[in-house]
């Protein structure tokens, strides 16, 4: 799968990419770790990026998961990643949005982007009814790119997810496909 809009392009990650994403983790790790679980160490491993990759794979094959990166349409420089997670069908047909920017691309809009395409993959190719995202309730740019592709706050989710030993308040972000709101 691969999406193009007006700066970037958002495809799945093969093994090659494991090598850019590797990269992408270690320059952005700290600055990643304010938003998301603490990982271990082996998380910043060439062998840990190229497992993880293919599990990846295997979880679209199973319509699980579907994990993407973010390039630069200019440069093809990996810069994100972009995933819907925890898909569920039947009378749900919902996943989880997660997604990673690298610190230096912020403010450049590449964010909004990729969620458009994501959406639009979402719906109009999975079919899915509706997607979630959660947020750190300071975590204002990523609220304001919610907003800004249609997502709304759905209320707050307290202690929810455990971040560098704390547990922290998250807002729940959702949008409904609009051919069904």
């Amino acid at each position: 799968m691969k999406k193009i809009s007006q700066h970037i392009y958002v495809r799945t990650l093969t093994e090659n990419d494991a090598e850019s994403l590797l990269t992408l983790e270690l320059e952005n790790r700290s600055y990643f770790q304010q938003f998301t679980p603490l990982v271990k160490d082996d998380f910043f491993a060439l062998t840990y990026q190229i497992e993880r990759i293919k599990r990846s794979l295997q979880r679209c094959s199973q319509d699980e998961a579907y994990m993407h990166g973010i390039f630069l349409n200019e440069t093809d420089a990996l810069i994100g990643t972009i995933s819907l997670s925890s898909v569920v069908r039947g009378p749900i047909e919902g996943a989880w949005l997660g997604y990673v920017l690298d610190q230096k691309q912020g403010g450049n809009g590449y964010m909004t982007e990729a969620i458009r395409l994501i959406i639009d993959y979402a719906f109009y190719e999975l079919n899915l009814h509706r997607i979630e995202a959660g947020v750190k309730t300071d975590h204002i740019g990523s609220i304001r790119v919610l907003e800004k592709t249609g997502f709304e706050n759905e209320g707050l989710n307290r202690k929810k997810v455990k971040i560098n030993g704390e547990w922290e308040d998250h807002y729940l972000f959702a949008i409904i496909h609009p051919d069904e709101s």
